[in-house]
């Protein structure tokens, strides 16, 4: 089997999904998925359209049947899918019933091994049973954590008598690899369906796939541990509030200047009003790129200032965050560190030491540890708990990539209230 590509349309909204199939048509997919999300939220009238649209090419229900076989490939035949996806995880039986339809409505079944235990077995198991294809599909939640959607590929393509289809976090850089790894269905979804100019983007994948190509790309690449900064410098503290369900904001806080971007790992002190011993003496126990954090009680009197900015620049800092006052910020402006505050003011008081280093505090309400990750721009500053700071990462990644597209889309006409449904999805 020559490779294919599919695109994926996992979207909530039809005509959203319609569009981006046009346009990654023209690009030169091969196989059009509607994706599990969009059959949930639009009903398999979604496959009827697509059908009706795209009469030429090969058109995926992605079902991800768990029961009732019989009956959902049925239902998914009859709307006009050539291929209908069944989790491995049902039973034998339900993979039986889901076969055994394909083959009274003209489709194919895809066995997703998505959370095989046994992925090898599991594939020989299908097409053992009759599967037409098997698929590896490395699930979004996972990739956000980092896993690795090449991890079981290879053995299961060695395995399997069923041609393989990969999933999961594949764009341009990588769609090769899975070929390379012998899988015949590059399935490919927000690297072409959230890309700005989704026919470009289908294009540069399909190029990919077919030549072995690895054309390049600064979006849709998942952080691994080593570079969780360099992907929270690419996108915004409202990205990552929302990638943390809006969570995060550390309140009241404002960048002294605008422009400033900063993110680091938090080294903590708590001090009393206008002591600046302790903001001070962090700046020795901090590393290069951290951030010092200072709870300092919301008091305006200044706990940091023009002396304490040229030294922790001197340091190698990424940047200062101060619940309490700052001063000096002429110096600290043309000195371009970033610096965050609740209040500007020019006194200062007396360095006697009190409070401590590296300890919880609280900034607002808002709990931050040693070690966690805080981010800061125009909007303000954000805290990622260390222990989820590689998920948070990928996820406002995926967020910025959701909003590049919806902008490109603004600027073709919609309105943000059009394209996202807003009436239909309000709660009721």
């Amino acid at each position: 089997m020559k490779p294919v590509v599919q695109l994926a349309l996992d979207f909530m909204n039809l005509p959203r999904a319609l569009s981006a199939a046009e346009a990654a048509v023209e690009g030169g997919v091969d196989w059009i998925e509607a994706g599990t999300p969009l059959i949930k939220s639009e009903g398999l009238e979604a496959v009827r359209q697509l059908r009706a649209r795209f009469r030429r090419h090969t058109i995926v229900a992605d079902m991800k049947t768990m029961d009732a076989g019989r009956v959902e490939v049925e239902m998914a035949s009859k709307a006009g899918a050539d291929i209908v996806g069944v989790l491995g995880a049902a039973s034998d039986a339900t993979l039986r019933e889901s076969i055994e339809a394909a083959a009274n409505y003209g489709s194919k079944i895809m066995v997703d091994l998505i959370g095989a235990a046994d992925p090898v077995q599991r594939a020989l198991r299908a097409a053992e049973l009759g599967a037409d294809y098997v698929g590896i599909h490395t699930a979004i939640d996972e990739q956000m954590r980092g896993a690795d959607p090449f991890e079981t590929l290879a053995r299961v393509c060695e395995a399997s008598p069923a041609p393989v289809a990969a999933a999961g976090g594949l764009h341009s850089e990588n769609a090769a690899l899975a070929v390379e790894a012998g899988a015949s269905i590059v399935i490919v979804g927000g690297a072409i369906a959230k890309a700005e100019d989704p026919r470009e983007a289908a294009r540069a994948i399909v190029q990919a796939v077919k030549t072995g190509a690895r054309v390049p790309t600064d979006l849709f690449k998942r952080a691994d541990a080593d570079s969780i900064r360099e992907t929270l410098l690419k996108v915004s503290t409202s990205n990552i509030s929302d990638a943390q369900h809006r969570t995060g904001g550390l309140p009241r806080l404002r960048p002294v200047a605008e422009g400033f971007k900063m993110a680091g790992r938090a080294v903590t002190v708590r001090t009393y009003p206008g002591d600046w011993a302790k903001p001070v003496e962090a700046i020795d126990i901090a590393e290069p790129g951290d951030v010092i954090v200072v709870d300092a009680g919301g008091h305006p009197s200044a706990v940091w200032g023009e002396l304490a900015t040229h030294s922790a620049e001197a340091k190698g800092l990424a940047g200062v965050v101060v619940d309490g006052g700052v001063r000096d910020v002429a110096e600290i402006r043309r000195l371009r560190f970033p610096t965050f505050a609740r209040h500007i003011f020019p006194t200062a008081w007396e360095p006697k030491g009190m409070g401590e280093i590296n300890a919880p505090i609280q900034i607002g309400g808002v709990t931050v540890r040693p070690g966690d990750w805080i981010v800061g721009d125009d909007d303000g500053a954000v805290v990622i708990p260390s222990k989820s700071a590689l998920e948070t990462a990928n996820r406002a990644m995926s967020v910025m990539e959701l909003e590049n597209r919806l902008r490109r889309e603004i600027d073709e006409g919609g309105t943000l209230s059009e394209l996202t449904e807003l009436i239909k999805w309000e709660k009721r």
